[in-house]
């Protein structure tokens, strides 16, 4: 069916239904639009999310990501970022292949509209023209035709009328015949137009509106082919991805496969294990003999304690802790032993040292604190990350000196002069991280046995210091290490741990200053930030009072008023053996 033969006569109600036509694509073209919003504002909703539950850098949530749970929510994060992708392709997808084509079809589709209804109301202007000028003729003609008649009839009573001259009869004679051609001529001008006009309406109703309401038909069904077309562009545009987000979940459940429980039990076996042996059976204690009360090796208490007793005699109470005087206060009853064996449960496997202690309560560098198996992952990390510092300014350094070499060859690029300042504080950072290195594998050795622990001579300071001040010791209570790396305590001490709650500050004031066993010079500037140091400018000269005791700091003085620790890798020490043994 055509609309040029059924609708010739629906000119407007065409018009109003190709109108209506656009509307709808424009229609779907502003929901295509907004659908693609909508996934734009998933996409960044589900990226929001997935950032806000990733693991913060060089933090305590980073560590526990090495947990294969953790490493699984971690991947999950993860394809949710790739999901969240293909909802943009989705987004992308449709704003290019659906909403800009057909935004442009939409122009096309009204500029074409406007042609033909233009075409169509030419038409009707012509052919009402045409009508027009049809009923000027046939106006004409009817009025030519009166006019006729009207001399006619004034010839014919002018002829009959014997008292009227000849003259005024050949008169109206000719006035008649005048008339009547020109009525003639007015019917043959009426015939003429009415043909025309006949001949241009067949034209009108037949092949004009006929043709032109063909191409808008065309047109309209054009369009709805186009907006099905975009309908089925967008589910292919969803069922694109489909794939992708299928493989998404499917890495998501891989993920959660691979979670294995009894990985994360061993890891959690490594990330808190000691390196203690636990406590032994406690040996059966006869108070019938009339004996002293003996220990087992394997109780709670110290196992060593008949050798410390050997060692140090009656004076080892008083070198429990550095800087207190013996307890004048009435002994304290013995707790039972439930009691010693909460507290060793409960309490730190080491104590820090009273020197870390005097420095505002930092870390001691080598990690004493902490339980053997922790102190050798700690080293280890330490060491791992010196190597890299070092290793990058290698590379830094190797990328001077080549910068070096072109200035040298191409003097014109630039001062090779200039990069001398930069290549020997790279070289001296080096030197730094090495020492720094040296230091810390010396201790993760020790630890992993590799090298002889160091001697109780080399922790404390001489016998004859001993002797002079044996209530004022400058060691620190992780010195007391067994050699496997336990903490041991002598029992016959343990009044005087409790009385250092008390008395810490009063004896600590109460010490005398030491003297100078030796200078040392300043290798490097060093800037003191934390309680206890002491800031010193490279080359200069200092008086040493206490050298470093394994813990990587010494102990010097610049004047009466100004002493503290400076790390000892930045200090070249001199000692005065007379000094340090007056």
């Amino acid at each position: 069916m055509s609309w040029g033969t059924e609708l010739w006569d629906q000119f407007d109600n065409l018009e109003k239904h190709t109108q209506w036509g656009i509307d709808i694509l424009e229609k779907y073209i502003k929901f295509v639009k907004e659908r693609t919003e909508i996934e734009l504002s998933y996409a960044k909703q589900l990226r929001n999310l997935a950032k806000k539950y990733q693991p913060k850098k060089n933090s305590k949530e980073e560590e526990e990501y090495r947990y294969t749970a953790c490493k699984a929510f971690l991947s999950t994060l993860n394809e949710m970022n790739d999901y969240a992708g293909q909802h943009e392709v989705i987004s992308e997808n449709m704003t290019s292949n659906i909403t800009v084509e057909l935004a442009r079809y939409v122009q096309e589709l009204k500029q074409e509209r406007k042609s033909y209804f233009h075409d169509g109301r030419k038409a009707q202007q012509h052919i009402e023209i045409c009508w027009k000028q049809l009923e000027s003729s046939k106006r004409r003609f009817e009025r030519d035709c009166k006019e006729a008649d009207r001399a006619q009839q004034y010839f014919e009573k002018m002829d009959a009328d014997i008292n009227v001259t000849k003259a005024d009869v050949e008169k109206a004679r000719q006035q008649a015949q005048v008339r009547h051609q020109m009525a003639e001529d007015s019917k043959a001008d009426y015939s003429s137009i009415l043909q025309k006009f006949n001949h241009e309406q067949h034209e009108y109703y037949h092949t004009h509106i006929p043709n032109i309401f063909q191409k808008i038909q065309e047109m309209e069904e054009r369009r709805i082919v186009r907006i099905g077309e975009s309908m089925k562009t967008y589910a292919e545009v969803d069922r694109q991805v489909i794939p992708i987000i299928g493989k998404c979940l499917d890495e998501i459940v891989k993920a959660a496969e691979s979670i294995d429980q009894k990985n994360d039990s061993q890891l959690v076996i490594e990330a808190y294990k000691s390196g203690f042996e636990p406590p032994g059976d406690i040996e059966f204690e006869d108070y019938t003999q009339p004996m002293k009360r003996t220990v087992s090796d394997n109780s709670l208490s110290n196992s060593r304690e008949g050798k410390s007793e050997l060692k140090f005699g009656g004076k080892s109470k008083g070198k429990l802790w550095p800087f207190i005087k013996k307890n004048k206060s009435p002994k304290q009853q013995k707790e039972p032993l439930s009691h010693r064996f909460n507290e060793f449960m409960t309490s730190k496997p080491k104590m820090h040292c009273f020197r870390s202690l005097k420095r505002g309560g930092a870390t001691p560098e080598d990690f004493s604190n902490l339980p053997p198996e922790q102190r050798r992952k700690k080293l280890q990390q330490k060491v791992d990350e010196l190597n890299k510092e070092i290793q990058k300014e290698m590379d830094q350094r190797d990328a001077i000196t080549k910068m070096k070499d072109v200035y040298l060859k191409n003097p014109q690029m630039g001062d090779p002069a200039s990069l001398d300042h930069k290549l020997a504080e790279v070289s001296q950072n080096i030197e730094k991280l090495r020492l720094e290195a040296q230091k810390f594998e010396a201790w993760l050795a020790e630890v992993e046995g590799r090298l002889p622990a160091r001697s109780e001579q080399g922790r404390r300071q001489s016998g004859m210091f001993d002797a002079q001040n044996p209530a004022t010791v400058n060691s620190c209570a992780q010195d007391r290490e067994s050699p496997d790396g336990s903490y041991t305590e002598e029992q016959s001490q343990e009044g005087e741990v409790k009385v250092l709650a008390t008395d810490f500050d009063d004896e600590f004031d109460e010490e005398e200053p030491l003297p100078a066993i030796g200078t040392c010079k300043a290798l490097y500037t060093f800037e003191g930030q934390n309680e206890g140091t002491v800031s010193v400018v490279e080359g200069e000269t200092l008086y040493v009072i206490e050298e470093d005791k394994g813990d990587g700091w010494t102990r010097i003085r610049r004047n009466e008023d100004e002493e503290g620790y400076v790390p000892t890798s930045y200090v070249e020490v001199y000692l005065d053996k007379n000094a340090k043994d007056s």
